[in-house]
């Protein structure tokens, strides 16, 4: 079992799926790389990251995945171009994405699902617990639900998941947790997950998230892991393997997550993201807000 106290520095971040919802933008795109507002999806998770101290970030890519390995690299001739222009503030922000993290690659081949994604980081973790950070969930840098979990890894070690209280009819769309109570707030013990669960046979309406901290024993569980739900390797399954016995690389804890979550996998959502961000913009808000208000009423008054 891994020490309550090791230190957490990497992360992983799972980026080989097609992106068929948004397509055809997708085609030849990245769906990581899509915009929001002004920067990619994808660089939102990696400044997550660093902001919790995890300064080794790991994405698993596939296929066409190649422009987010340029997009946090050096773009010598675009930095040399808006230097001589003496355009400072641009130049600041394309190099902002190349000085993060520490940033490594590896190839998934095989799209077997989320847990085999996370076994492909074996070799690069090695044995120490990880964060392991979904693409489509975005988490507002004001309510820093990883530095959280982290924390609760490292004063409890085993396994931390993110948990997000849903609507009960919207429970089936995500992996479920069954609970108990630590004394803590916000902080509960896990002892049961289902991917996906029926109608009627969620354990709670807490519904896992697109956040993880993980103790490197799971690499030994996900390996002996069939495929679950869609024909898939699930990560959820190789967590329930380690929520019912403690043993198996420590406890299975939960971190209630009640701040701001923008889910960019959906379009509607995605665009609700957009609008909500680009709102919040000092250099953007007040105008793009007195816009959307005169285009709202006149689109209310053409309803009416």
């Amino acid at each position: 079992m891994t020490s309550p106290r090791s230190r957490i520095s990497k992360a992983v971040i799972p980026a080989a799926g097609l992106g068929t919802r948004f397509l055809p933008a997708t085609k030849a795109t990245p769906k990581e790389m899509l915009p929001v507002v002004d920067q990619p999806a994808i660089q939102y998770v990696v400044e997550e990251a660093t902001s919790a101290g995890l300064t080794d970030v790991l994405m698993i890519t596939g296929r066409n995945k190649r422009p987010l390995e340029d997009h946090f690299d050096r773009n010598y001739e675009l930095e040399e171009t808006l230097r001589r222009k003496g355009d400072e503030s641009r130049l600041s922000r394309v190099q902002q994405s190349s000085e993060l993290a520490t940033m490594h690659y590896v190839r998934q081949g095989d799209p077997k699902g989320l847990g085999h994604a996370v076994l492909c980081a074996a070799p690069h973790v090695g044995e120490q617990p990880f964060a392991v950070l979904l693409g489509d969930d975005l988490i507002d840098p004001r309510d820093p639900l990883l530095t959280r979990m982290t924390a609760v890894q490292e004063q409890h070690g085993g396994s931390v998941v993110a948990l997000l209280e849903v609507d009960p009819e919207q429970v089936h769309l995500y992996g479920c947790a069954a609970v108990e109570p630590t004394g803590e707030d916000g902080v509960v013990r896990v002892t049961g997950l289902v991917e996906k669960p029926e109608p009627g046979e969620a354990p709670s309406n807490f519904a896992v998230i697109g956040r993880y901290v993980l103790d490197p024993a799971v690499f030994g569980v996900l390996r002996r892991t069939g495929p679950g739900r869609g024909g898939e390797i699930q990560l959820t399954d190789a967590l329930q393997s380690m929520a019912e016995d403690p043993g198996i690389g420590g406890p299975v804890h939960g971190v209630i997550f009640r701040g701001r979550r923008y889910d960019t996998g959906d379009r509607g959502d995605y665009l609700r993201t957009i609008v909500r961000l680009a709102c919040e913009r000092e250099d953007l808000g007040p105008d793009f807000r007195a816009w959307l208000s005169t285009y709202v009423n006149e689109e209310m008054r053409t309803l009416d």
